[in-house]
């Protein structure tokens, strides 16, 4: 019947317009890749935040399952990597995840942490001497610019950190260093912001995410982090990180949780 075909039609429409809708609202990386925040920026933002990254049982306020991921990537380190000797954490904020992987490994192992922020490191710094015996040393900068000791590590972890990387040649030049830095057998370990490959999909999980925002803060609070995520961050799909990790070398990889556009996933390199 054509009333009825046109009724259809017409739901169909208004459907695709709600979706197209949620689309450009979800849309929160309008900001090209060269406009983004430089170094010195997401420095000072950091510098001027340490408290927020102190607290080990909550981990990010902002990001969902928070414990969850710190938690799964720490006890798959051990579990894929059962001796740890020494180990990077990449943008180690406040030294949380480093926390979470010594309580987790029950001994002492000697602990390398890279941060922009100075701030971070020296309070990451502090609280991890009560936490180990093992050598602590601080490196600020870029992990990209960084001197760091080749097959030097059983453990690379990078929490949050590398949605800062921007285009492709960026992501491959620092999987291949990461890949480098780790002695055979040994593993790498993200938790991070993910996007998607399918729009529409990419708008559910950021639509998702905003609703949790505002559930935890309100539509202020929720509005104030998407506009740092579309300043400062470039995340990638989980897909094209495993994808990447296969390219530069790693001999196996896991994913361990996603929920909205958080994942938490890792790779291993060959013995």
């Amino acid at each position: 019947m054509p009333g009825k075909r046109i009724l259809i039609e017409l739901k169909i429409t208004l459907r695709q317009c709600r979706l197209d809708d949620e689309i450009a609202r979800a849309d929160t990386m309008k900001t090209p890749l060269k406009d983004k925040s430089t170094n010195e920026e997401i420095r000072n933002r950091f510098d001027n935040d340490v408290e927020r990254f102190s607290n080990v049982e909550t981990g990010q306020a902002a990001t969902i399952d928070a414990p969850l991921a710190m938690e799964l990537i720490t006890q798959a380190a051990i579990s894929a990597t059962p001796v740890i000797n020494r180990c990077l954490d990449i943008g180690c904020g406040a030294g949380n995840t480093t926390i979470k992987l010594l309580r987790e490994y029950s001994g002492d192992f000697d602990c390398d942490l890279c941060d922009l922020s100075e701030r971070m490191l020296l309070k990451a710094e502090e609280r991890l001497m009560s936490e180990t015996s093992g050598a602590i040393r601080r490196f600020y900068g870029d992990v990209r610019e960084l001197a760091l000791p080749v097959g030097g590590y059983d453990v690379v972890l990078a929490a949050a950190v590398l949605h800062h990387l921007r285009d492709d040649k960026d992501w491959e030049f620092t999987f291949r260093k990461i890949y480098a830095l780790l002695r055979p057998g040994g593993s790498f370990w993200i938790t991070d912001l993910v996007a998607h490959e399918n729009k529409n999909v990419h708008a559910l999980m950021w639509k998702r995410y905003a609703d949790y925002l505002v559930s935890q803060g309100g539509r202020e609070y929720q509005e104030e982090v998407f506009a740092y995520i579309d300043k400062e961050d470039s995340p990638r799909p989980v897909t094209y990180q495993l994808e990447l990790m296969k390219k530069v070398g790693f001999q196996t990889t896991e994913i361990l949780h996603k929920n909205s556009c958080f994942a938490a996933f890792g790779a291993i390199k060959g013995a």
